[in-house]
């Protein structure tokens, strides 16, 4: 008998049936709770089945992000062998029939129908340490996201407030500029301030910087005030949702700054880590992103099954005697490992960093290709090379 058990998760709670051998499903489909209790009742299952057929049955279970959590931590501490498949996978499958129904017990019915006609490799456990890496190399990623959409809003608020402002700090958002903004919003609050008060609280915020210094921007911010469209400012709610904005800012790049010290002391640890980054145009932040993504790299026997994984292998279409002649990359693996890639290459042909990249990009430029289509060929090359590396355990040489 080759048995096996169908889970078809949701949030926080799962569909399940199981099948004895091909074609001889076991009993009614039913549902559990990812509780305490609703985990044991699924326990209690699978020794059942394991019992009628003298072998531990294997789980198959869709990728629904962070759903299935509870469900293959459980199993990994019942030391069950589960088997994770892409959603395409499934899906595909379930159009096979000529019927249109769509229920959590039909997709469980399915997704055991589909072990015996795939031959579908179970998931492979990855290191916590990775784990930890890639969580918080994708939490780096969000909170970018939205002190970008913060800083935007803060824009539009000065505008309306203090536009002459900008000109005043070389880093509008350092820490000094937004400081004193939230000290002094406003022109009329700069004007009514004396020169030698802001240039005291410019020395006192940014104390690694001299007194001359200090005494030039508050200079700055003195005409930046008395050049200010608004010398009053009428709406105060402007004022409010501008103070808001800047503790906001303030408060994520003090989050983002912890995050990337973690990072860097987490991914020293892996010696993947200093590989990765002696290829020129990759630094610490990219190098992270992209051993987290990528995980222990024994999981790949081969580099085009990494291109793949990394979604920027072409498409393939042909039909009779039609075949496409522009073909997309498929965009259907990790989007992370992908946008990593695609800054390392941009960093690498920049002023030619990556001397060996910047000539297969010209090349391929004078060949005619977009520019676009360039740079994807380049992230192929790098996707090679890094696999390459990694499995050799050696730096890279820029030998051009």
């Amino acid at each position: 008998m080759n048995p096996v058990v169908g889970l078809d998760v949701s949030k926080g709670e799962s569909q399940v049936q199981a099948f004895l051998d091909k074609s001889q499903p076991y009993g009614k489909s039913f549902s559990i709770s990812h509780t305490r209790e609703g985990l044991d009742t699924f326990h209690h299952f699978l020794k059942n089945v394991e019992s009628i057929t003298g072998k531990q049955p294997p789980v198959v279970l869709e990728s629904t992000g962070h759903y299935q959590t509870p469900i293959t931590q459980f199993l990994e501490e019942q030391n069950y062998l589960y088997i994770v498949i892409n959603p395409l996978i499934s899906y595909q499958a379930k159009k096979s029939s000529l019927r249109k129904v769509k229920t959590d017990a039909i997709d469980a019915y399915h997704l055991c129908k589909l072990y015996y006609k795939e031959e579908l490799q179970p998931h492979k456990k990855r290191g916590l340490q990775l784990l930890n890496l890639r969580n918080l190399t994708r939490q780096h990623e969000s909170l970018t996201d939205l002190c970008m959409q913060a800083k935007l809003q803060f824009h539009a608020i000065l505008d309306q407030v203090f536009p002459e402002f900008r000109s005043v700090f070389g880093d509008l958002f350092s820490k000094v500029s937004l400081h004193i903004l939230l000290e002094y919003p406003t022109s009329e609050e700069v004007l009514k301030a004396r020169e030698s008060e802001l240039t005291e609280r410019i020395a006192a915020i940014c104390i690694s910087r001299s007194n001359a210094w200090a005494k030039e921007k508050a200079k700055k911010i003195m005409d930046a005030a008395s050049r200010n469209p608004f010398q009053k400012v009428v709406y105060e709610s402007h004022l409010i949702s501008l103070e808001m904005h800047i503790r906001m800012i303030l408060q994520y790049q003090e989050h983002l700054s912890n995050l990337e010290h973690r990072i860097d002391a987490l991914a020293s640890e892996f010696e993947e880590y200093k590989i990765i980054q002696s290829i020129p145009g990759i630094g610490e932040k990219i190098a992270a992103t992209i051993i987290s993504e990528i995980g222990e790299i024994e999981r790949f026997n081969h580099p085009k099954k990494l291109v793949a994984f990394a979604g920027i292998d072409p498409s393939v279409h042909s039909s009779g005697k039609f075949t496409a002649t522009i073909n997309r990359i498929t965009k259907r693996g990790s989007s992370r490992l992908r946008h990593a890639l695609y800054m390392a290459v941009l960093c690498g042909i920049r002023s030619s960093r990556n001397k060996k990249l910047k000539e297969f990009y010209d090349r391929k430029r004078d060949e005619g290709k977009p520019f676009k289509v360039a740079v994807v060929a380049c992230a192929n090359k790098l996707i090679h090379w890094i696999f390459t590396l990694l499995k050799r355990k050696e730096t890279f040489l820029d030998l051009a």
